[in-house]
């Protein structure tokens, strides 16, 4: 079990650190974080979800916050929307559907779909006049990104932290994977693929969040 007694308190009094803001991110969350949800809301979001929550994350959201400061821009907040179910607010792939959630997680692995359309990647030799390379391109582009950005891609992960320029950061909640952490370069040419610790241990939602705060505090020369 996931202690994480005293770890609000200890995000929050950042806040009042001079130069805090300069944690990368801070201006962002200022570290603040969401009200903690009561256990029937986290059981509410396990059955939308139709999911048990690894427990690192499903504690965190019980005894710290539904969201708010945290790696990079913070932990995307979940909220009850009413009747259109739970929301990661900030998310920018929300056209999941809720029962994708519950299906296996695929990995990191290119599908064929897309391993074919980078071999057909337009070549300026094959273009005589270069406006029809550039339109060539720019639907060639669109097509790879309806299939790397295929939801299915990430079913059975929740998109928990925006780094920025695109990047995204994922939890695993089903499968082999399930509880650990994965970042999402796919906006840079680099696939889905797990994050590590320091140590070259896999990362799960607590040692990514609580490495985060150690570095925090040590940027704020807090000593813990």
């Amino acid at each position: 079990m996931t202690d994480w007694t005293g770890v609000r308190d200890r995000v929050l009094t950042l806040a009042a650190v001079p130069g805090s803001d300069k944690v990368f991110g801070a201006k962002a969350h200022g570290f603040a974080l969401d009200a903690p949800l009561a256990a029937a809301e986290v059981a509410d979001l396990e059955a939308w979800l139709d999911v048990d929550l690894p427990e690192d994350y499903r504690s965190f959201l019980l005894h710290v916050g539904a969201g708010g400061a945290g790696p990079a821009y913070g932990i995307l907040p979940v909220r009850r929307e009413g009747s259109a179910g739970w929301r990661w607010v900030g998310e920018l792939l929300e056209e999941v559907e809720p029962g994708m959630f519950a299906e296996p997680f695929p990995g990191g692995s290119k599908p064929e779909a897309t391993i074919a359309i980078l071999a057909e990647r337009p070549l300026q030799d094959d273009f005589d006049d270069l406006a029809d390379l550039d339109a060539a391109f720019e639907a060639w582009e669109e097509r790879l990104g309806e299939v790397q950005y295929d939801p299915r891609r990430t079913a059975g992960a929740l998109c928990l932290c925006d780094e920025g320029c695109g990047m995204m950061v994922w939890l695993v909640v089903t499968g082999p994977e399930r509880g650990r952490m994965w970042r999402d370069d796919r906006c840079n040419g680099t696939d889905l693929h797990p994050m590590r610790e320091t140590d070259g241990s896999l990362s799960d939602f607590a040692s990514w969040y609580l490495g985060w705060l150690a570095a925090a505090e040590a940027a704020c020369s807090l000593d813990r």
